[in-house]
């Protein structure tokens, strides 16, 4: 495996070549979207110039061909993780779809009075499914909340267990606050009282490999756009044993076994959950950022990221009437700020002027934003390709902010 390498990476990346307002691009909203390698930008296209035919059932070359590659996305994406078979991993839209399969899946086997745990870190699309089955079933759900530093209170997590929970949601890193949790720890214990466990791993792939083979939730989910792959694909990774008694959660083309005007019947899980034409070559380009992502020193890769996201906060934290959000050892390369003499909002407009792109808003993180006290943050989000320059045009842009607003 290669050296770290910033400056070498960074060019692997075109839009980072990019000048907005007249300046170079300091892209940091990673958290939100990641940016795209050559390599996979090129297997996209080389799909449609090439390949381009609907998968599975096609007799023909070009179709065998993308059937094969689609096939063999699923494979090495697999391979990666440390998942024991294609049959457990879905293509998805992304993460907001695969929650919603699983919610979908698990509700006719809960009752009302049945509980189900949630973190107050949850991306609304880890929550919102939940609470539509609270109000359709009578269930009840239960938010954990954080210490002071940003660490999940794992202590009052346990005690909510009760003989009614059945599930148990919570993210593998917070989008918020970089927050990583404790889950094979969660994991087990979730397992020793018989609980399902779900798992939204869109913030934790983007900063290095996840071995779902050492902590082994019921269900992991992440999007494709947040792993230097394309927009609009995702992946839902399950036991075989759940998702195949769970009822289909479309209809349609290729998901069928059978179709009689009596009824019809269904294939096995994956194909039972890919009804219609997927989207093949966003899946075949996921497969080829995952191969990308298997050449990088991630050890490197993690140690740059934090020394930048220390540098930030670091200076941030000296500036009056500044709060930076989630203070924990291990957190990943994220800083949410909130100044109390301009509105998030503002901060990323006047950003945006010098060229830097930063998320600002609730982060589809409504609970948090609450608990915390505050209506939005402003977040910037690392990856491995940014470098000290973006850091340095990041402190010109809130001088900038802080002349004005100040």
């Amino acid at each position: 495996m290669p050296k770290f390498d910033v400056k070498k990476l960074r060019d692997d990346f075109p839009i980072l070549s990019r000048e907005i307002a007249g300046k170079r691009l300091a892209y940091l909203d990673n958290g939100a979207t990641s940016q795209k390698p050559r390599e996979v930008i090129d297997r996209l296209s080389r799909f449609y110039l090439e390949e381009n035919a609907n998968i599975h059932r096609g007799v023909h070359y070009l179709s065998r061909e993308a059937t094969d590659a689609y096939d063999g996305a699923r494979e090495s994406i697999k391979n990666a993780l440390g998942v024991p078979s294609t049959h457990e991993l879905v293509f998805v839209r992304g993460a907001t779809e695969a929650f919603n399969l699983v919610a979908h899946g698990l509700a006719d086997n809960l009752e009302r009075g049945d509980e189900i745990i949630l973190t107050i870190f949850e991306h609304h699309a880890n929550i919102v499914p939940w609470q539509v089955i609270e109000s359709e079933k009578g269930i009840k759900l239960h938010f954990i909340g954080m210490t002071e530093e940003g660490a999940l209170d794992l202590e009052a997590w346990k005690a909510a267990f009760s003989e009614r929970t059945r599930v148990a949601a919570f993210t593998h890193v917070s989008n918020v606050l970089g927050t990583v949790n404790p889950i094979a720890e969660m994991i087990r214990f979730a397992k020793e009282h018989e609980v399902i466990t779900v798992v939204d791993g869109a913030q934790a792939l983007p900063h290095g490999p996840v071995n779902l083979s050492e902590a082994t939730p019921d269900f992991y989910a992440f999007s494709g756009h947040k792993v230097y792959a394309p927009d609009g694909i995702g992946v839902l990774i399950g036991e075989r044993n759940r998702l195949d008694r769970f009822p289909p959660y479309q209809t349609g083309g290729d998901m069928i076994e059978q179709v009689k005007v009596e009824g019809s019947t269904y294939r096995e899980t994956p194909a039972r959950f890919e009804a219609g034409t997927p989207a093949i070559a966003e899946a075949i380009a996921l497969g080829e950022a995952f191969r990308y992502m298997a050449e990088i020193d991630w050890e490197g890769a993690r140690a740059h990221e934090r020394s930048l996201a220390d540098h930030l906060s670091g200076e941030l934290a000296n500036w009056k009437g500044t709060r930076i959000f989630g203070r924990t050892e291990d957190k990943t390369a994220i800083v949410s700020f909130y100044t109390d003499w301009a509105h998030p909002h503002d901060v990323g407009t006047l950003l945006d002027t010098e060229g830097v792109a930063i998320r600002v808003g609730h982060h589809c993180a409504q609970p948090l934003m609450d608990h915390l006290g505050v209506p939005a943050t402003a977040r910037a989000s690392f990856a491995f390709y940014n470098d000290e320059s973006d850091v340095e045009a990041f402190f010109r842009g809130m001088d900038k902010v802080r002349r004005f607003l100040a």
